[in-house]
């Protein structure tokens, strides 16, 4: 099957695939802020697959609306594993969804470090299977300006869904 390389064919072709395995999708954004769930809504017929997307841009959303700890946000900042796994997780919580996908980086142009430069976001995929949950995070550092590394990002995310809904390709 050959993977769709822009954010409306990637979103159109998630929400069929999604809609004809009988299945739902989450989201948990931060650097994001909105854009996948933009992405998902946009195609008509959404509502059968998608119910839930989370603005959580600052930490204190992560933490009120996600159950992100504060812990892991104090020893590990907002654009770690740790943090995006939270995030994934509490979005599968509070949805019901089979699959959830977060987000969190720094898009730019101000905000990086030398650890954690400008264009550098986490991402993590929940996966329900019966009682079981699986959780599945990845870094990527992305070029650009702040449109260009949130487009990507949306991308990305996307990608890594339909990727798991999809696991023999």
């Amino acid at each position: 099957m050959t993977q769709p390389d822009n954010i409306d064919e990637l979103a159109a072709s998630l929400v069929s695939e999604l809609t004809k395995a009988g299945e739902s999708v989450a989201t948990a954004e931060s650097c994001t802020g909105g854009w996948l769930a933009k992405a998902l809504t946009d195609i008509s017929g959404s509502s059968e697959c998608f119910g839930y997307g989370i603005v959580s841009y600052s930490n204190a959303a992560k933490e009120a609306l996600l159950g992100v700890r504060q812990a892991t946000l104090l020893e590990f900042g907002a654009v770690s594993e740790a943090v995006v796994r939270e995030m994934a997780s509490g979005a599968l919580r509070l949805s019901g969804a089979d699959y959830s996908a977060a987000v969190s980086g720094i898009a730019g142009p101000s905000g990086g470090t030398e650890e954690k430069p400008v264009g550098t976001v986490w991402f993590a995929w929940a996966v329900r299977t019966g009682g079981e949950i699986t959780i599945d995070a990845k870094r990527h550092h992305f070029s650009g300006d702040r449109r260009s590394v949130r487009s990507s990002a949306v991308i990305v995310a996307l990608q890594g869904i339909r990727e798991r809904l999809n696991p023999s390709g």
